[in-house]
């Protein structure tokens, strides 16, 4: 089968949707299918590469808008691909990157002759919810991109239910997970940078942005059991302002900046962890999938209830508790509960590290979608 992948960025850059894209890309290729990934360059030119044996078409972009690459190119090398003598059988967008998404709507309007289009997937991954602007205007065209294409795959149930612009299409929406090597977390050694503090240690991984909620749980570590420290991990537009909340309110050694963390590190982090903390408060936190990787070091994981799957990843009461966004006294509140039951916290972080293996790993979230693949290339989905 023939699988070709449309997205902003891929590896080596960095996040959650990149990563989601070189997983599945890597893994098709390691199930014997014909895998092409076209994204842009975050320069000028246009280049190709070959990366863990997936190629890889890098269109050169002119500009950002509200982080949106722009690339005509991108939009020409997806639409000759549409009249290549070797069409795809498979096109699978990410959701949201509206110049891609527009490419593939021009590109479903173009004429066949003939040739059978190729069937297509979009995962969602999160509504559009900061860029207001932008949405204003980009909201019928997306609109028309979610009715044509063939299937919509939301990563959790809750996102279907809460999102306006998925609830009216759920009969075409089928839930695939993330998933995670979750084998890469469990049985870590504990970092050597966090050795020595006597105390209990809270951990928060990921990009320094606005929706993490960063801001309310440095208002709650005044009133959090004061033997503990909290260790963030990533980097981000938010770091300024953090240090300076840090500054006053007085933390001083009580958080840590560990700045970015390779991926041979990471898992050590989570290891040196009592609990995991993921504050956000805005439904850009779409899945949460640094959650899963707690989970499978068993680390019990405070979360916020933002009807994403952020809720259903963490179980409230099973592998972690679920508290309020933007709320400092309830994030506290949960902290310390789990501070002062060390029991509780145990079980709860070995029922999520259970649940991982059991529900999220890479291996299940690929069979997933290949299967979706095969069904949509067969017939079997209309």
């Amino acid at each position: 089968m023939k699988i070709l992948y449309l997205y902003k960025d891929y590896y080596p850059v960095l996040g959650g949707i990149e990563n989601y894209t070189r997983q599945l890309a890597e893994s098709m290729v390691g199930r014997g299918h014909q895998v092409e990934v076209l994204v842009t360059n975050p320069g000028w030119a246009t280049h190709r590469e070959n990366i863990q044996g997936v190629p890889v078409l890098k269109a050169g972009r002119w500009l950002n808008i509200s982080s949106a690459p722009l690339s005509p190119r991108l939009g020409f090398e997806y639409l000759r691909r549409l009249y290549a003598k070797s069409l795809p059988d498979i096109v699978h967008l990410q959701f949201p990157y509206p110049p891609g998404e527009l490419a593939w709507l021009l590109g479903s309007y173009l004429p066949r002759f003939g040739a059978q289009a190729p069937k297509t997937i979009l995962t969602y991954h999160s509504d559009i919810v900061r860029q207001k602007r932008l949405l204003a205007f980009y909201s019928p065209l997306m609109g028309r991109v979610l009715r044509r294409v063939d299937l919509i795959l939301p990563t959790s149930p809750n996102y279907v239910e809460s999102s306006p612009y998925l609830r009216p299409l759920s009969s075409k929406c089928r839930v695939v997970p993330l998933g995670i090597d979750y084998a890469r977390f469990s049985g870590a050694k504990p970092s050597a940078a966090l050795a020595g503090y006597r105390g209990p240690t809270l951990l928060f991984v990921g990009r320094l942005r606005y929706y993490k909620g960063l801001q309310y749980l440095l208002e709650a570590m005044p009133i959090i059991n004061p033997t503990a420290r909290l260790v963030i991990v990533g980097i981000g537009p938010q770091e300024t302002d953090l240090r300076a909340q840090v500054a006053r309110l007085k933390l001083g050694e009580r958080v840590t900046f560990a700045g970015e963390v390779s991926e041979d590190e990471l898992p050590k982090f989570y290891a040196a962890a009592d609990i995991f903390v993921l504050p956000a408060c805005e439904r850009s936190e779409a899945f949460g999938i640094v959650q899963l990787e707690a989970m499978a070091a068993g680390k019990p994981v405070i979360s916020t209830e933002l009807g994403t799957g952020t809720s259903y990843v963490n179980q409230n009461q099973v592998t972690g508790l679920v508290v309020p966004p933007a709320d400092p006294p309830a994030l506290a509140q949960a902290i310390n509960r789990l501070l002062a039951d060390k029991t509780l916290s145990e079980t709860m972080g070995q029922q999520g590290q259970r649940r991982v293996t059991q529900e999220f790993s890479l291996e299940m979230m690929s069979q997933r979608v290949e299967q979706i693949y095969i069904e949509l290339s067969s017939g079997a989905v209309s």
